[in-house]
């Protein structure tokens, strides 16, 4: 994560990750605005570029090789990424509705995700037909098409897929799956021609926009692979293998693509801001909504007023810049400048085989030279989110200089004119007195408890559960919380607290609290309540309050899923994001229920509920050197509670159980050998690792806490024999709200596994098995 070395003055949140975004993000980067908080909400951590697409269609790129990975470019930029979908956005709140979320609030919002097909405006397409767009959603559908292609049986004849739309995109997406997908079929020994491709187009001609010459060239292509072409041909109802069109003809169609009929998506119409007739934001040549100035949009979600313009990834791209010096500027509260189009573009139109047709105005030519120039081009414009450089602030030295001399400027610039010159922020006078006290040096002790106001605003929309047992919680605050223990039960307590790793704070809230429980349920208690201990950094009270509602409203839904209250808490101001609990849970007195660590027995076998490796991925994550899409897999773990998984152990005779927390995998095994006198056997084959582990301690990339672990190699009795197998690390690997480890009964076992994947520990595994103590010093052996 970059570091802040000012407190937050503005949000600026963009909606979507196309084009445009990824863009700014970099802008932003080289050049970032002190005292700006970008935020990014998208449904996609791997975002893809429209114009190598067809390549990786044809199999001429990998996955990798398409998609700009958002998490890393976030991560470089010091953005945070909110992987949600968008639902709404109200405009006097200032904030956007998210599905899965608490509203995000912001300052200056911009819009880039591209259009949606229509595809309910005709009868049985959203049900039957494959929209291609939202590209962000497309390769899934494809993955899915291939394989129904590869296992299409010969006694239902051939296969025809049929494409709906004659314009560019439809047909290059045509002309790349009929080469990837007859390609696939002669690897399996059958006959390409048992693949029928139909194409349909509306219009009177294929490619409408482009030159004659153009147009003829593509018709001559489809003819040579054998592509019936029908123009004219409105398709009005999709039923199943069957295509209608207005004037009556029906059309064979085993798989149907839908590459037409786009428009806005329909939560916009709901927003206020002014549309098009398909849907589309209306903005000014500043790319600015017509009707709200602290809205923005590009690519294809933005209808310029003054001049239209076709739906093409190349304005897209060119609006970057543009859109990014605007919303500088409006940050700033300065002049805004026009985007001006291009009259005439260049189209790199592909055939699927390597050769690329070039269209601008009247002009056209062809060959596999102008294929290899678009294919130089387009790698050029994916080196610049992939080959990221490394900046600056990464040197500790940097930025404790940057950080100081940066605020004591800025504290200079605003007590002698009233707002801030150094950030350049369009300030009022209360917010800059308010930006002097967040810059200042706070006094500490009760003087950087955070205000009563801002505390009570932020948590006044969230609802902790309520407990008959609680006499005394949130509900009627006092000076401590009163709880009663009910009879034949005794007291669990537990307490963690950790730094924010992560730039989400509704994420981090849910993980910290998922963290903090793990004790109880590994002992095989009832959570009861939680007092939490939180610290944020000083800033705007708005900023302050907006963060905390975003954290503790995680945090509380992770509790209230538990049955446990939040009863009470701290909230102080600090350098860093931190947050907290102190938990009671309740276990019947006679502890007959309680796991321990101790308890293993010989013969039993040693199970673990979760995938290994947060410590080195979220280290890589720090130097954006972790794809996004790992990052997002070890959140889904972290975020998935252990209190089913431990109800599971407790109902198949777990004998010892413990959840994996920072002292690694080794640490805990190592903590619940010794009280049981046993020793364990572990076999690194079978550890449930999370993708992208092993590849960053490959690199080198571990946690700060992971040279502390590394001692306890003493503990291992051949650690020799693996000390070269790249799964060794992570042996050391210090885990948050990790996974249970666990001894069962071998009798149990099978069924156990079995239980727990039922359960959606889908990573459930059997590591090893405890054996009876030997002369040995050390007490695990490591197994292939």
């Amino acid at each position: 994560m970059k570091p802040s070395d000012q407190p937050v003055l503005r949000d600026l949140v963009l909606v979507g990750g196309g084009h445009s975004h990824v863009g700014v993000l970099r802008m932003f980067a080289m050049k970032p605005e002190p005292g700006v908080r970008i935020t990014v909400i998208c449904t996609d951590v791997d975002t893809p570029y429209s114009g190598m697409l067809p390549g990786y269609i044809s199999g001429h790129y990998s996955f990798d090789e398409v998609h700009i990975d958002l998490g890393r470019l976030c991560a470089f930029a010091g953005a945070r990424l909110y992987h949600d979908a968008v639902i709404g956005i109200d405009r006097k709140t200032q904030t956007v509705i998210c599905k899965n979320r608490p509203p995000v609030a912001y300052d200056f919002l911009s819009i880039n995700i591209g259009s949606t097909p229509q595809v309910q405006q005709v009868e049985g397409a959203q049900t039957l037909a494959v929209p291609v767009k939202p590209i962000a959603q497309f390769n899934q559908r494809w993955l899915a098409l291939l394989d129904k292609a590869r296992q299409w049986p010969t006694h239902r004849g051939r296969m025809t897929i049929a494409v709906v739309g004659g314009g560019a995109g439809g047909v290059e997406l045509l002309l790349s799956m009929q080469y990837r997908l007859r390609n696939e079929l002669k690897a399996l020994g059958r006959s390409p021609e048992d693949l029928k491709f139909v194409l349909l187009s509306s219009g009177e001609t294929i490619l409408p926009t482009h030159n004659p010459g153009v147009r003829a060239r593509f018709a001559k292509v489809l003819q040579e692979r054998n592509v019936e072409v029908h123009t004219q041909a409105e398709v009005v109802q999709v039923s199943p293998g069957c295509l209608h069109t207005r004037d009556g003809r029906t059309f064979d169609a085993d798989e149907t693509m839908w590459v037409t009929q786009a428009g806005g998506p329909a939560w916009l119409q709901s927003t206020g801001l002014a549309l098009d007739k398909q849907g589309f934001i209306l903005v000014h040549p500043q790319l600015q909504s017509l009707n709200d100035p602290l809205v923005f949009a590009a690519g294809d979600i933005a209808s310029l007023v003054d001049r239209p313009l076709e739906k093409a990834g190349v304005f897209a791209v060119r609006m970057a810049k543009p859109l990014a010096e605007n919303l500088r500027r409006s940050l700033r509260g300065q002049k805004l400048v026009a985007y001006k189009p291009q009259r005439h573009w260049l189209a790199l139109i592909s055939t699927g085989n390597r050769f690329a047709v070039a269209s601008r105005g009247s002009l056209g030519f062809a060959g596999s030279w102008v294929w290899q120039w678009k294919d130089r081009i387009d790698r050029e414009f994916m080196r610049r989110f992939t080959e990221l450089p490394v900046m600056g602030w990464n040197s500790p030295g940097t930025q404790l200089r940057t950080a100081i001399q940066s605020m004591g400027q800025v504290l200079k610039d605003i007590q002698a004119q009233g707002r801030a010159p150094t950030t350049r922020l369009n300030l009022t006078s209360e917010e800059s007195l308010q930006a002097i006290s967040a810059i200042a040096m706070r006094c500490g002790g009760c003087g950087a408890k955070v205000g009563s106001n801002i505390l009570s605003r932020a948590l006044g929309n969230l609802k902790p559960m309520e407990r008959p047992d609680v006499l005394i919680g949130l509900h009627s605050p006092d000076d401590a919380a009163v709880v009663r223990v009910p009879p034949g039960m005794a007291v669990v307590q537990t307490v963690d607290f950790f730094r924010a790793f992560i730039d989400d704070p509704y994420l981090f809230g849910k993980v910290a609290a998922n963290h903090a429980l793990g004790d109880i349920f590994a002992m095989g208690g009832a959570p009861q309540t939680a007092t939490a201990v939180v610290t944020v950094p000083p800033g705007l009270e708005s900023k302050v309050e907006d963060l905390l509602n975003q954290m503790m409203g995680g945090a509380i839904e992770v509790l209230n899923a538990a049955g446990c209250a939040l009863v009470g808490g701290h909230t102080g101001e600090g350098a860093e994001l931190a947050l907290g609990f102190a938990i009671n849970g309740l276990i019947d007195e006679k502890m007959d229920s309680v796991m321990r660590k101790g308890g293993m027995q010989p013969g039993d076998v040693l199970l673990l509920t979760k995938p290994i490796g947060t410590g080195t991925l979220f280290a890589a994550h720090a130097r954006y050197a972790a794809k996004g899409r790992w990052i997002d897999a070890a959140l889904q773990s972290m975020l998935q509670s252990n209190q089913m998984g431990a109800d599971i152990l407790r109902t198949h005779g777990a004998t010892a159980c413990t959840d994996l927390t920072g002292f690694g995998l080794l640490g805990h095994l190592v903590e619940m050998t010794r009280p049981s006198n046993v020793d364990a056997e572990l076999n690194m084959s079978t550890l449930p690792l999370l993708d992208g582990a092993v590849d960053c301690v490959q690199a080198g990339i571990v946690s700060s806490l992971q040279p502390a672990n590394v001692r306890l190699r003493r503990a291992l009795r051949n650690a020799d024999e693996f000390v070269s197998d790249p799964r060794y690390p992570l042996l050391f690997d210090p885990q948050t709200a990790g996974g249970l480890l666990a001894s069962v009964p071998a009798a149990q076992a099978t069924a156990c596994v079995q239980a727990l994947k039922a359960a959606g520990y889908s990573h459930t595994a059997i590591i090893g098995r405890i054996t009876a103590q030997g002369e040995a010093i050390e007490p695990v052996l490591l197994k292939t």
